[in-house]
């Protein structure tokens, strides 16, 4: 425990000196920049993308109109007042506001009134010299989708603008383009660094820089996606959520190089071809996402649309080995597994402690899920603690460690330092069925112990089979008890009734499952955050043992044939939003 201590301590220590040094680099980088903010030049013309695939919400417009802005499910009023002026709520809730993506609401109203009201607000922003100061602001991932929110917006912003306003808008784009390039090479490494790719590549080809420009920008987006995302098209991160961030960028992206005829780089391409098949590996049969490592309620439209641009054919792949997934699919059931290790420190920002768990649908309804993300800070490190995923817990502590002393959170956040590192997996099809076999490693150091699954899907679809093992001498537990739980975490919109031996399952849309173990399992209550409309409450399946009575654990999911509990029970028993 000692010796593992010291090790996370060593890995967060050089995490911090690293960042450190981002930092130093990145201010020595825009230091002869300084001041010189709106001095750019206004570009002759924007052109912004033709077809955005970000819709926008005509009652989020009104909202907006009202002076009420609401993200991660906070809300200000404005009362009259910039919003950038005001007090916010939380630093993702300013990182949502002054990233400016909600300009498709306005742009979705398509008036005279909702132009006015959205270049009034651009102007706010410009004319606030506040944010110039605003660490959160000036981040280049918040940065970067300013100006991307900007390009895309840029037709619907200046139709009928009054040229002062155009001037102003165009010479800050500018200047805003020109620090994202100066600093784009110690941008934080992830999602942020290939936003800055991004937003860049946008620019160059939006204010028509030339083709050395544009020609430079594509090349370093290409590089960076190729160093970016997995040969099985799954980002670094390992969020899914990511792929519908990116592949929304991207595809306009491709559709601009080609209208301004200029040859998309061949990394773009590659990265395209790989993400697409990568939405329909995690989505479920309702059309949602699995939520793994932060990925949260995607807009269930934006996927329908970005799906569109998907030409292959055919089941996904059902190992992303890479990026440390499984997926087995038949008769309507489809089972999506973590079976990876966490990502580096650097990248685990977000990353939960999920390791070995999986959620699955049945025809249409979603059963065991994960908990997922909410925008609430406190409930948002709960749901990345391994009881709040559908995996095994041993002795109530997490398979990975992001728990960050209290100054250093403020400097790091909290990345995830301590977790698996070796997860050998293997999935293999046999004559009834596909198997997923994975272990980790993530006990061994604090407990000695060694964490398999198995996984089991018939080749009908019918019935899902699993095994939960335990090796190794326990040690590190003290004087707690060395137990173990594993949780099934299930869809608010599922009912949970107790029929004898089994657990029935009744799903919203009529389908009914029955669970069963070989230990006594209990049914209690859950939280399920990756809901757009903020937390519900929902309910688990526990199956708690001692280590010094059983090691491993059998369960099943069966498809019910007969007759399913009725809907009072569905009534009675499903969580409320």
């Amino acid at each position: 425990m000692v010796a593992a201590g010291l090790a996370e301590n060593q890995r967060l220590l050089a995490l911090a000196l690293s960042e450190a040094s981002r930092r130093l680099r990145r201010s020595l980088r825009l230091a002869p920049l300084a001041g010189r903010h709106l001095a750019a030049g206004a570009p002759q013309a924007i052109l912004g993308p033709r077809e955005p695939l970000r819709e926008g919400d005509l009652a989020a417009a009104l909202d907006i109109y009202a002076g009420a802005f609401r993200f991660e499910n906070r809300l200000i009023e404005t009362g009259g007042l910039s919003p950038f002026a005001l007090p916010m709520p939380s630093p993702r809730f300013a990182a949502a506001l002054h990233g400016f993506g909600w300009l498709r609401h306005l742009e979705a109203a398509g008036d005279a009134l909702a132009g006015a009201n959205a270049r009034a607000l651009v102007s706010d922003w410009i004319a606030d010299a506040g944010h110039a100061a605003s660490p959160v602001a000036q981040a280049p991932g918040v940065a970067a989708r300013r100006a991307i929110g900007w390009i895309g917006a840029a037709n619907f912003l200046l139709c009928d603008a009054p040229p002062a306003f155009a001037k102003r808008f165009g010479r800050s784009l500018a200047g805003q383009l020109r620090t994202l390039r100066q600093g784009a090479p110690d941008a934080p490494d992830g999602l942020p660094r290939l936003r800055t790719r991004i937003a860049l590549a946008y620019g160059a080809l939006a204010l028509d820089m030339g083709g050395t420009a544009i020609r430079l920008a594509a090349r370093n987006l290409g590089e960076e996606l190729d160093r970016q995302v997995f040969a099985d098209g799954v980002h670094l991160s390992r969020d899914p959520a990511a792929i519908v961030d990116v592949l929304a960028d991207l595809l306009p992206l491709a559709k601009l190089f080609d209208a301004e005829n200029h040859a998309a780089p061949k990394g773009l391409v590659t990265a395209l071809d790989r993400m697409l098949p990568m939405l329909r590996f995690f989505r479920h049969g309702d059309g949602a996402l699995a939520s793994f490592n932060g990925a949260g309620a995607a807009d269930p439209r934006l996927v329908t649309r970005l799906m569109r641009h998907d030409e292959t054919l055919g089941e996904p792949l059902s190992f992303a080995r890479q990026g440390g997934y499984g997926r087995l699919s038949a008769g309507g059931t489809v089972l999506v597994a973590d079976i990876g290790a966490p990502p580096a420190p650097a990248l685990a920002g977000e990353a939960h402690a999920g390791t070995l768990s999986f959620e699955f649908s049945g025809r249409g309804q979603r059963f065991v899920v994960n908990c997922g993300v909410s925008g609430d800070e406190r409930l948002r490190q709960m749901a990345r603690a391994t009881a709040a995923h559908s995996t095994l817990t041993l002795a109530d502590a997490s398979s990975a460690r992001f728990e960050t002393p209290g100054p250093m959170r403020r400097f790091l956040g909290s990345p995830l330092v301590a977790g698996p590192a070796v997860v050998p997996a293997t999935i293999e099809g046999e004559a009834g069925g596909t198997r997923i076999v994975a272990s980790h490693d993530g006990y061994e150091a604090r407990f000695g112990i060694r964490h398999e699954r198995t996984l089991f899907l018939a080749r009908d679809g019918a019935s899902i089979e699993g095994v939960d093992r335990l090796s190794g001498s326990p040690k590190g537990f003290g004087r707690v008890r060395p137990t173990a739980a594993i949780r099934f975490h299930l869809h608010p919109d599922v009912a949970a009734t107790r029929e004898g031996e089994d657990i029935a399952l009744l799903g919203a849309t009529g389908e009914c499952w029955l669970f069963r173990a070989d230990r006594t399992a209990q049914i209690e209550d859950s939280l399920f955050l990756a809901d757009a409309a903020g937390p519900r409450r929902s309910h688990q399946i526990v199956v708690e043992f001692d280590l010094a009575h059983a090691r491993a654990v059998a369960w099943s999911f069966r498809r019910r044939r007969g007759a399913c509990p009725t809907a009072d029970a569905l009534s009675r028993h499903a969580g409320g939003r």
